[in-house]
């Protein structure tokens, strides 16, 4: 069996409170999205960085295995961010699993040029592109990025 890594940014390490139950922070909840990249799980992903600016939460998992192990491990996610170029197992394969899982369940697939076709998604983003991949979050939770939005300009006035 693989071993799990859980890069969770301020988000409860436990089975049920990465999403409805959320992170509560100033009276709001964040959105948290499970971000499954191809990257070494000793480096920081570019995806999980650009969307922890946005102030949504982020759980990474480095392959289709642990992305479905975690997923079971963390059943309340927003959704998911999955890479295109998966190794260990196809990303159409990743994301039908998940959705038998986890039915209704929103996935954004990055794609990345070379890798093959990735079927199942919701949304599809170009991987050069991290500002389509944040429009895109956005407009799956615009509710919980308006309050963000909101609290952040508080914070600046």
């Amino acid at each position: 069996m693989p071993q799990l890594h859980f890069f969770v940014s301020d988000c409860p390490v436990d089975s049920v409170t990465c999403s409805s139950v959320g992170t509560s922070i100033w009276g709001m909840i964040r959105p948290c999205f499970l971000v499954v990249d191809r990257e070494f799980s000793g480096t920081i992903s570019s995806r999980k960085l650009v969307i922890e600016t946005a102030k949504f939460n982020v759980i990474t998992a480095y392959s289709g295995a642990e992305a479905l192990e975690t997923l079971a491990k963390f059943p309340a996610v927003d959704g998911v961010v999955i890479n295109s170029g998966l190794r260990d197992i196809p990303c159409t394969e990743v994301i039908a699993r998940m959705k038998v899982q986890q039915p209704g369940l929103r996935v954004v697939v990055v794609e990345s040029a070379g890798d093959g076709p990735c079927h199942g998604g919701d949304y599809a983003v170009d991987s050069f592109k991290p500002e389509d991949l944040l429009l895109v979050l956005r407009k799956m939770e615009p509710e919980k990025d308006e309050i963000i939005q909101e609290h952040e300009k508080e914070l600046g006035d």
